[in-house]
């Protein structure tokens, strides 16, 4: 049986917060993809700085650099980038987790609907 995975990436160096860099990210799934058949790479997961405070419509920049990752996690695996999930953030910040998920484009379409 296959066991889906995140791959938690992590952007702020707090001693607390471990995983990898986005540098290892793509090597990591690549190497999941060839050498672990029972594992599957489902996406990436991070957890922003803790002591980051955001204004009103800033985005983190934490899970802006995860997208940016994801995105070379997918060209080294020949996806599409949006195959890959993205998660994101803690209850304290997930109003700007929701915000750096969503494309304009994914925004675009949830106020036509």
């Amino acid at each position: 049986s296959t066991n889906f995975i995140l791959i938690f990436t992590v952007f702020c160096m707090e001693p607390d917060k471990h995983g990898v860099t986005a540098a290892e990210a793509a090597e990591v799934a690549a190497h999941i993809s060839t050498h672990c058949h029972a594992l599957r790479v489902r996406g990436l997961m991070t957890i922003g700085a803790a002591e980051r405070e955001l204004k009103q419509g800033e985005q983190n920049p934490d899970f802006v650099a995860l997208r940016a990752c994801r995105a070379s996690v997918a060209a080294r695996l020949g996806v599409d980038e949006h195959t890959l999930e993205l998660s994101m953030g803690m209850s304290a910040d997930f109003e700007h987790a929701v915000g750096a998920t969503l494309s304009l484009s994914s925004l675009l379409s949830l106020s036509l609907s």
